[in-house]
């Protein structure tokens, strides 16, 4: 496993994730495609908040399920819950140091988020 460190724009709030990346996934819901997040999945173990809890702020919308934390100060969003997986984060790939290294180096998964499974009750 690699550490990613990552950080808002402002570096109030900043994380790192230890794990294999093995591929980056852009979503095509509201939220996502207005944000412009690249996302990676991480179990909980995985992710650690070093610094700035106190100064995000949460998005929620529609059913509740996804959470968007983003910097109060800068309002770049670091990380979440997905709708599909809340008991795991999504951190947005964008906001790790090493974001162009990633994006040469792993596949691009697209996901249908307009058309989300819980949506059609799968």
């Amino acid at each position: 496993m690699t550490t990613y460190p990552g950080s808002c724009h402002c570096g109030k709030v900043t994380f790192e994730i230890d794990t294999q990346i093995e591929r980056v996934t852009l979503c095509d819901c509201s939220v996502c495609t207005k944000k412009g997040v690249a996302l990676i999945g991480v179990p909980d173990d995985e992710f650690r908040l070093l610094s700035g809890e106190a100064d995000l702020s949460l998005y929620q919308f529609g059913s509740g399920e996804a959470r968007h934390w983003f910097c109060s100060h800068c309002g770049i969003h670091t990380h979440g819950r997905p709708r599909n997986n809340p008991l795991r984060h999504v951190v947005n790939a964008r906001c790790l140091d090493a974001y162009e290294a990633i994006m040469a180096d792993v596949p691009v998964r697209h996901f249908d988020g307009k058309n989300h499974p819980k949506d059609r009750g799968a």
